[in-house]
């Protein structure tokens, strides 16, 4: 198997099992343990060392993993990169239980800009926290997964809507409602009393007493695979922006210790941002003061400090392709893609894209660029929210995708393995970061 191909079945499994922000972070804490990272606590105090490498998390939905260089402390440049750990999915509400026709169905919310026609018709799964009460009255929470698929949204017959090829459109409070199981006779589902039992089927000796509240998202169960005649391709679920937060995770695996490094990972992209896990929130800089120690140092820290926002990016559609604009239509496994926009939706500029072309020349990377048509509105990323709320120099580059927001999306099968080579040249760069 070669190193690509190793690549790939670990950002497989690595989604596979990332199903909601938290089993995200979850499984990075421990790839983060195995690596001799230490845990540090916002409550308590730092003891940071040259050569320590370390790491946080705040709400159990964002992470930040850092290391002190060996051979330059912060204050002469830190190496980071950004990604987010959301996706645009379903979210169970606060009283979700509905009964219609004989039927168990499951209300939800929307989470983000979520493109729901591929919803129906899938083996949908439950993941996310609880917070529950034991029996001695401690507070608690813990993450749960069903993993079995145990909800569909099954569309409507063609025979009932002859028009739906054309002009079907979707209410996402009366058609988009899940269908958990078929009830019995006068049976009335509780539906936390449901979640009791399975918190207490993955955590045995909980104590449990009642389920108080949950974010809990539905999911595809289908597993993330390489498909295409040629294994062009990984399909799966949460691409958008899993697929970063594993190839930053594994660009700090290669971090030789010179530098100072670091890699966060945010949640609420995917609906602004603005929280305290966010990233128009305070963790990252409230961080950065930390390692930093001192105003003056924090000062010099952003000064000399880059930031890479990883957030994929929009590959040409072959069969859309005039929705691009003509010299900026990115390929599938042509290489990541550096985000560029006048308007500053991405955080780009003529310094952070020079470097990294010189550092994708070295590594023998090849790079594309994706400009937005002009007359079409353009997305944005944590890159702009960063460098405005920290300061820092940002740069902003993606894998082109297809089916960005969908259920399921798609990526090029050679682009992630490219871009956790590029992110792992970045972390080890030794210059300064910036033209001289």
């Amino acid at each position: 198997m070669s190193e690509r191909e190793q690549f790939n079945q670990g950002l497989c499994e690595f989604i596979s099992r990332a199903t909601t922000p938290f089993h995200a972070v979850s499984e990075m804490v421990q790839r983060l343990d195995a690596s001799g990272y230490q845990r540090l606590h916002e409550d308590a105090e730092w003891a940071l060392e040259p050569g320590g490498r370390y790491y946080l998390t705040r709400n159990g939905s964002s992470l930040i993993a850092f290391g002190m260089g060996r051979d330059a402390a912060p204050e002469r440049g830190m190496r980071m990169v950004g990604a987010h750990t959301d996706s645009p999915c379903l979210m169970v509400k606060p009283v979700p239980e509905v009964r219609q026709q004989g039927y168990m169905q499951l209300g939800v919310e929307v989470y983000g800009g979520a493109l729901l026609n591929p919803w129906y018709d899938r083996d949908l799964s439950i993941a996310g926290r609880l917070s529950y009460q034991c029996r001695d009255g401690v507070l608690r929470t813990a993450l749960i997964d069903f993993r079995d698929p145990i909800a569909v949204i099954p569309s409507l017959a063609i025979h009932l809507d002859r028009e739906a090829n054309k002009s079907r459109s979707i209410n996402p409070q009366k058609d988009i409602v899940p269908l958990l199981c078929q009830l019995q006779g006068e049976e009335v589902l509780d539906f936390r009393q449901l979640l009791l039992e399975r918190l207490c089927e993955e955590h045995p000796g909980c104590a449990a007493d009642r389920v108080l509240d949950y974010e809990l998202c539905l999911y595809d169960t289908q597993r993330p695979a390489v498909v295409g005649l040629r294994g062009d391709f990984v399909a799966a679920a949460r691409l958008d922006n899993l697929l970063s937060c594993y190839t930053g995770l594994q660009a700090l695996q290669r971090w030789d210790g010179a530098t100072s490094v670091l890699l966060v990972c945010n949640d609420h992209e995917e609906v602004g941002s603005l929280s305290a896990a966010g990233a128009n929130g305070p963790f990252l800089s409230a961080t950065l003061k930390r390692i930093a120690n001192s105003q003056t140092g924090y000062a010099a820290l952003t000064e000399r400090s880059m930031m890479v926002s990883a957030d994929n990016a929009h590959g040409i559609h072959p069969n859309y392709a005039d929705r691009h604009d003509a010299n900026h239509g990115p390929l599938l496994n042509r290489g990541p893609v550096l985000k560029i926009n006048a308007n500053q939706r991405y955080a780009s500029n003529s310094e952070t894209s020079g470097l990294f072309r010189m550092l994708a020349a070295e590594e023998g990377v090849s790079l594309q660029s994706f400009v937005v048509r002009t007359d079409m509105a353009c997305g944005s990323t944590i890159g702009p929210i960063t460098a405005g709320e920290v300061g820092v120099k940002t740069l902003d580059i993606g894998v082109p995708t297809f089916a960005m927001h969908s259920v399921r999306e798609l990526a090029g099968s050679a682009d992630a393995h490219d871009l956790a080579r590029l992110l792992a040249r970045f972390y080890n760069y030794p210059g300064n970061l910036g033209a001289a």
